[in-house]
């Protein structure tokens, strides 16, 4: 694994309100999986607002925006009057939340975030997967960009084509 993924992390604080994660490093598919689970755990104890500081987030990719997207859409679901804030987002990541249209689905604040990160000491914990689990987790999380945005079925169909087929291998 290259060391910068390595030291990719999520610090999270699940005890405030709204519960808080700190992005630091690269937010990537091999990192998704334990932000994804991490959310739905959270939504499980019925904790419905969250807020992501991207303030020291190097890069992200689809994936991970995926994982935004399928949180944001699971949210609505359960707990409608919920949310889901991104903080402190820089340009490019800016750019690259509205460019799949994710910035219709929750709220983006690219400014000063009038808040406290400094208890997010948690580490989570990314547990080992397979290479089917991922195929998994990557489809997923490109089918929810699709849904979140319908114009997105083109920028990713190879993308989806390729993983159905794989994940329909296994």
């Amino acid at each position: 694994m290259p060391e910068t993924v390595a030291k990719s992390v999520y610090l999270v604080d699940a005890y405030s309100d709204p519960v808080v994660v700190r992005i630091d490093g690269r937010a990537c598919f091999q990192n998704s999986a334990c932000l994804r689970d991490f959310i739905a755990e959270m939504l499980k104890q019925k904790k419905t607002r969250f807020v992501l500081d991207f303030q020291n987030c190097a890069s992200m990719d689809s994936t991970f925006l995926g994982v935004l997207a399928g949180a944001a859409l699971e949210l609505k679901k359960q707990a409608p009057g919920g949310s889901l804030v991104l903080a402190r987002v820089g340009q490019r990541n800016l750019e690259l939340i509205r460019n799949l249209g994710l910035h219709r689905l929750l709220t983006v604040d690219a400014g000063d975030f009038s808040m406290s990160f400094t208890k997010c000491d948690t580490a989570l914990q990314c547990a080992g997967r397979t290479e089917l689990d991922n195929a998994k987790l990557v489809l997923e999380a490109h089918e929810n960009l699709v849904t979140a945005d319908e114009s997105n079925r083109a920028k990713f169909q190879d993308v989806l084509a390729f993983l159905k087929n794989r994940v329909e291998q296994k």
